[in-house]
């Protein structure tokens, strides 16, 4: 058993994915601040060890850093690999990590909300504000989505060897199947009339692909604004239900953090992220026994 084994052996372990920034660092913050041991990862190393620096310059010492490419299978195996020899458990993996899928046009960002995505006005705000390529789309699933589920795979073996394991899928609100006007692709992604899979959500985020890459977005009825980052909230939100009923044991919460200033929309979200990252925090935090397969909005359980 190594030295960091002995230290953390009594003490709950979270893995937190992009963790060297906004809303990521916030929860690796909080949690450590909570009394959990953290571990932070990043994509870039340099930035990654600068965050664990700043944490441990306020007094948060239980911390470590470890390099993360959530879209590189090779990097996701080191890490699963390195939490297995060094602690042999995860008490909570928090997949934080996304992208927004979209540039603004001209670079900037104009602050959106909610209704600006499912109102009439939003094709217009998208072809006026927002540029969608098949290439930013593709990304964004890749990593919201598919990401999130490669790491959760490899991640896995280690919660069940946890006495409380939990997994927070960091979401937002626009997922939800209210933001899609087809009435068909709301009835798939709910499950009504058939048991949800895995395959039935990967194959609804294909569909989306090739109706980006054909421009069929309208014609089909996939969310007007911000299409790309919707579906893959959506898809997340029910990743969510299907891995809590498939690990009863395990509590999966999908959670919405709120309209964060961030990088991921220019920072023009109205909250701190001391606000956003109370939210996943409190779920991963939540008492053992407590609620799983369900979506936290404004901190209280809301509909997919």
């Amino acid at each position: 058993m190594s030295s960091s084994t002995t230290t953390v052996a009594s003490r709950r372990i979270a893995v937190v994915t992009g963790g060297n920034k906004g809303i990521g660092l916030e929860t690796c913050k909080q949690l450590a601040s909570a009394g959990i041991f953290v571990i932070l990862t990043a994509r870039d190393v340099e930035r990654g060890n600068q965050a664990v620096e700043e944490l441990r310059g306020i007094g948060l010492n239980d911390v470590v850093f470890h390099q993360l490419d959530v879209l590189d299978p090779s990097s996701i195996s080191s890490l699963a690999d390195f939490l297995a020899k060094e602690y042999g458990r995860v008490d909570i993996l928090v997949n934080n990590a996304g992208v927004v899928g979209a540039r603004m046009v001209g670079g900037t960002h104009r602050r959106l909300t909610e209704e600006d995505f499912a109102g009439p006005q939003a094709k217009a705000l998208r072809e006026e504000l927002v540029v969608v390529t098949p290439e930013i789309a593709g990304h964004c699933l890749r990593t919201n989505y598919y990401a999130v589920k490669h790491l959760t795979t490899a991640i896995l073996p280690l919660l069940q060897h946890s006495d409380s394991p939990r997994i927070v899928n960091v979401s937002s609100g626009l997922g939800q199947l209210k933001n899609f006007p087809n009435e068909k692709l709301r009835e798939e992604l709910s499950g009504i009339g058939a048991d949800l899979t895995e395959e039935t959500i990967d194959n609804i985020v294909e569909r989306f692909l090739e109706a980006q890459k054909n421009d069929r977005i309208d014609i089909e009825g996939w969310p007007p604004l911000g299409s790309a980052y919707v579906v893959s909230k959506a898809a997340l939100n029910a990743y969510t239900r299907i891995m809590a009923k498939k690990y009863p044991k395990i509590a999966i919460n999908a959670v919405c953090p709120g309209h964060t200033a961030t990088d991921l929309n220019g920072h023009t979200g109205v909250q701190t992220v001391q606000e956003g990252g109370k939210r996943p925090v409190a779920v991963a935090l939540l008492p053992h026994g407590g609620p799983s397969g369900v979506f936290f909005y404004s901190g209280e359980v809301a509909a997919f």
